[in-house]
């Protein structure tokens, strides 16, 4: 009978750790030791704060986040580790490969075959970890649709948006500027390709950024303002700043998750008059717009090779021992200007 030890949040800003009996290995299963996992610096500590709603499924595509959201529960949603052992009908092969799952902090797991993946031999176990974030930042991309020549403009740089930058930052744009209040993160983006990065803390911030984006309040001309703005902030008051800076026609996508936080817009200024779009963009689903020929398969695999081009295990500030969780869940919380991604490691 074996066991594992996983990472429960019990109330706001409390985890503890609970010993599972792990199920035997059923057909089509296998035995995964936990190496690494990924702290989500987002939505996983929304869950830690306690900011979320609780009339909401966990996660609706992701089978080991089965339920409601509530306490106490487990959450997370990247976890490396190799495979130990597998069922009587599997492989025996697969021993000892490295394998991604979509799963909550845990020190051994036992899981579908269909619910892991495999790690080409071409990406490293850590680069891996960054397989959700890369995927929610390429659905990102994909609902945005951005256009050559865009001015585009994304709120938030932590490291959804830094991975969404990155991936902006390959399509010729007249202009693409980050926006974030961490200095750490902002260095980070003008590395991913960011043309112009700013902080909201500045003293010239709102200047500096109407003069690129050619926003002159006095006037009404149509060329001017973003093309393009994405919301990955988190932070829902950006949005009326989104608002503000839009050009006419322009799209505004919204990627963070607010969880209890309400957004209070403005829409008697340049909502109407400048005809905006405001869409969600969700990792969960593909757009309608593109399920002809996108499905999810498609998109992992892209997801792969993206991952083989940026690179993102430069992200990494932190590695934290399993047992020390708790310390890493308090440095995210009260010290967001010292980390980018925090790591478990088993």
């Amino acid at each position: 009978m074996k066991k594992a030890t996983a990472l429960y949040f019990l109330k706001p800003k409390v985890i503890t750790y609970r010993e599972e009996v792990l199920p035997p290995l059923k057909k089509d299963q296998v035995h995964i030791c936990t190496k690494f996992s990924a702290i989500s610096a987002g939505t996983e500590m929304l869950m830690y704060r306690g900011d979320f709603p609780t009339d909401l499924l966990t996660d609706v595509s992701i089978s080991a986040l089965a339920g409601r959201l509530k306490y106490p529960m487990k959450y997370g949603y990247s976890l490396v580790g190799q495979i130990t052992d597998v069922a009587k009908n599997v492989d025996r092969k697969l021993v000892g490969k490295w394998a991604f799952v979509f799963h909550p902090h845990q020190t051994e797991l036992v899981v579908n075959l269909s619910d892991l993946f495999l790690i080409p031999s071409s990406i490293t176990p850590l680069e891996a970890l960054f397989f959700p974030n890369l995927e929610t930042a390429i659905s990102v991309v994909m609902d945005a649709q951005p256009i050559l020549g865009e001015r585009i403009v994304i709120y938030g740089q932590g490291v959804v948006g830094l991975l969404t930058t990155a991936l902006l930052a390959k399509i010729p744009h007249s202009m693409l500027i980050a926006i974030d209040p961490i200095k750490k993160r902002l260095k980070m983006a003008k590395k991913f390709g960011a043309d112009h990065v700013l902080s909201p803390l500045d003293k010239n911030y709102h200047r500096t950024l109407q003069h690129l984006l050619g926003v002159d309040l006095t006037s009404h001309d149509e060329s001017a303002g973003a093309d393009l703005v994405i919301e990955l902030s988190g932070n829902p008051d950006t949005l009326n700043s989104a608002l503000e800076l839009a050009g006419y026609q322009a799209r505004i996508i919204v990627g963070s998750w607010y969880g209890n936080k309400i957004a209070f817009l403005n829409l008697g200024k340049n909502f109407h008059r400048h005809r905006l779009q405001i869409t969600s963009s969700q990792v969960s689903t593909i757009s309608p717009f593109l399920r002809g020929r996108w499905n999810k398969q498609r998109r992992f695999d892209f997801t792969w090779h993206m991952l083989t081009i940026i690179k993102p295990s430069s992200l990494i500030s932190h590695r934290l021992p399993f047992n020390q969780a708790e310390d890493a869940y308090q440095l995210i919380d009260q010290q967001p200007g010292s980390i980018l991604q925090v790591v478990l490691t088993y």
